[in-house]
């Protein structure tokens, strides 16, 4: 599967640009743990898809090499429940929808760079 931008929502975008602003860490690696941290707290499901009116990402800035990596931990992911893979589309919504709800988290839990080490349990 292959994707070149990804549009996250008008919601995330601004909280992202807080975060930057606090944390002094690119949106793209922000992204990126935003993406794992939403993994960890399990499948989106049927959640609503999230608006595609904030900041646009090109694929080698959000997920750069690692672009299978993320996309295959996603479909495992969202595996779990629906007991069948989702399709490339279905996918990539989820990468959004999964961006979204992990900076949603993260603009609440951290307050530092240094909370990005602190396991779940510690917070």
């Amino acid at each position: 599967m292959h994707y070149s931008k990804l549009r996250i929502s008008s919601d995330a975008t601004s909280k992202l640009r807080a975060m930057r602003q606090r944390m002094r860490i690119t949106p793209n690696l922000l992204c990126r743990y935003a993406l794992m941290s939403s993994l960890e707290d399990g499948p989106i499901g049927n959640a609503p898809l999230p608006d595609e009116d904030g900041q646009e990402f090109n694929a080698s800035t959000l997920t750069g090499e690692q672009t299978q990596l993320f996309l295959a931990a996603i479909s495992v992911v969202e595996e779990e429940t629906s007991n069948k893979t989702p399709s490339n589309a279905r996918v990539l919504e989820l990468l959004r929808c999964h961006i979204h709800r992990g900076i949603g988290s993260l603009s609440v839990r951290l307050r530092s760079p240094a909370d990005l080490f602190l396991r779940k349990a510690d917070r």
